[in-house]
């Protein structure tokens, strides 16, 4: 244990008299070609959508089943309150709900007016915009096969509601994705460079034939990142909430608790590149690549996933930002608890226990 206190307090005194700033590399110019041409698309297929029926007539069928065959949407549940919807929105299970009133055939044959309440999740905006203009573009349609000619006598009118972000503020879209890119950057990638670095300077071998063990050495490694990664996520939270006004309506301490583990799965994910490759040249490319530009594009932060095509679809899954994000959002922005977030949660546990297994199995205790 000396030994490894003695360690930890190297590695301490080497961040922070290391003030060199990391070297970004652009080289992967045909990777970001394609990620950007596939990434970067403003049409959404099949949107999950849920019903509230107040009025339950001929009219509203039609309306609905209008929706279920435009190509768009698909009718994933029906709802029977205000409630029931929250929830289906705060567990992930409808992207849009319509909320039809009472007597909706009668009040549009008498007053030539229906109102159809439009419900979008406000924490992604751009999902939320898509959407509501497909929605509009359905009702419009509706409007001209009821009454050819004119869209006006059917005087179906769309009331828009957006849930969570109603101001459609970035900030609220953005904070929880720099979330996730910032603790990407400290954690996966300085610790991609950090065993390199001890062998490259020579520094392995004194490491290697000290009573430390590789779980240690590792863990050694892994400790002065977490704790800064830690801070930074305190001090992101804290300017988010303070200077943007962004909201944290669910558990501050289920919040930190989830950005612990993500700290620790990204550590892990640097960790395994740090032992796989042999030179810090390396390690950062694999870093940059395989990490920080899939995390900008693959995992929701601007664009969203169910827009792109299948085979990177299959990508983002891999990606531990994409699962954070979701637990982020779903707690800063729609107050969601451990119940609807428990399945990503141990996304993120199973993908740390992976990665740290395998950077321990594939740490190399002799030199080439």
């Amino acid at each position: 244990m000396n030994s490894f206190r003695g360690f930890l307090r190297k590695e301490f005194l080497h961040i922070f008299r290391d003030r060199r700033t990391a070297v970004i590399l652009f080289g992967m110019p045909l990777i970001q070609l394609i990620l950007f041409g596939f990434a970067i698309r403003n049409e959404i297929q099949d949107v999950k959508l849920g019903v509230y029926d107040k009025s339950r007539d001929a009219v509203t069928r039609a309306i609905i089943s209008k929706f279920a065959s435009s190509g768009y949407f698909i009718l994933s549940r029906e709802v029977h309150s205000e409630r029931e919807i929250e929830e289906a929105f705060s567990s992930g299970s409808i992207t849009e709900a319509l909320v039809f009133e009472p007597d909706f055939a009668r009040r549009l044959q008498c007053d030539s007016r229906g109102e159809v309440q439009v419900i979008t999740d406000g924490s992604n905006p751009n999902l939320s915009r898509i959407v509501s203009g497909y929605t509009a573009s359905v009702l419009h349609d509706y409007q001209e096969s009821a009454v050819p000619g004119g869209g006006r006598e059917a005087g179906v009118v769309a009331v828009p509601l957006m849930l969570f972000n109603p101001e459609l503020k970035s900030v609220d879209l953005f904070v929880p994705g720099l979330m996730a890119l910032i603790l990407m950057l400290v954690s996966a990638l300085m610790t991609s460079i950090s065993i390199t670095r001890e062998k490259e300077s020579g520094t392995m071998e004194v490491l290697l034939v000290s009573s430390l063990r590789p779980a240690q050495i590792i863990i050694g490694k892994v400790v002065p990142y977490f704790l800064l990664s830690f801070i930074n996520v305190v001090t992101i939270i804290t300017v988010a909430s303070l200077v943007f006004g962004v909201p944290c309506r669910g558990s501050l301490l289920l919040l930190l608790l989830e950005s612990l583990l993500f700290i620790v799965t990204a550590l892990s994910l640097g960790i395994f590149i740090s032992s796989v490759t042999s030179s810090q040249q390396v390690a950062m490319m694999i870093a940059l690549a395989g990490l920080l530009l899939p995390t900008i594009l693959l995992s929701g932060f601007i664009f969203p996933v169910a827009s792109m095509p299948l085979p990177l679809r299959m990508i983002s899954n891999i990606i531990p930002a994409r699962w954070y994000l979701i637990i982020v959002r779903g707690i800063m922005l729609k107050g969601a608890g451990f119940s609807y977030i428990w399945k990503e949660t141990l996304v993120l546990v199973a993908m740390s226990t992976v990665l740290m297994v395998g950077s321990i199995k594939k740490f190399k205790i002799r030199l080439q």
